[in-house]
Parts: C-alpha cells; structure tokens; sequence
C-alpha cells in the first residue's frame, strides 16, 4: 500500500508475454490487486464470467479484441516492440 493514498502500488515493470496463459497470470493478478471478482470485471467490461475464466486459465482461442477490452478495463496495456535478442 502507498502511504500517501491507501492504495495498492501497481507493478510498473514491462513483463514479456509469450503465451495466452502468461497473460492470464498477469490479468489475474491485476485482478486480484485491484481486489475484484471474476464477476466484478466481467461486469465492468459487459461480458461474461466466461471470458475472464478462459483468459486467467490461458485458453489461446480467446478473440483478441476481446482480451484488449479485458486488459483496458483493468488498466493494462499491450506495447509491441522489436525482441531484445534477436533468436528464433
């Protein structure tokens, strides 16, 4: 918690995604910060339980806008940038 506002501190720190399920450990955890509900967020984002179950467990056939719109709602974002390491 921040002592100035009695807020949770949010991760500042870029994390490489790499599979659907590392972006479901990360929406989770956001999830969990933010301190709601499967049910809450799906509410918030106009969807249902569903797609925030699918998402936390990974499942790579979510559509995509849809998994934009989820990480919008919880205050994250996607930033597409070139590999440091340019290995195949």
């Amino acid at each position: 918690m921040d002592a100035t506002t009695d807020t949770p501190q949010q991760d500042q720190t870029p994390h490489v995604v790499r599979t659907a399920l590392d972006v479901g450990q990360m929406v989770k955890r956001q999830r969990n910060d933010m301190k709601l509900r499967q049910l809450d967020v799906a509410g918030l984002a106009n969807t249902g339980n569903r797609l925030i179950v699918d998402v936390e467990n990974g499942r790579p056939t979510v559509q995509i806008q849809k998994v934009l719109d989820l990480l919008d709602i919880l205050g994250l974002e996607v930033v597409i940038q070139p590999k440091t390491s340019r290995t195949l």
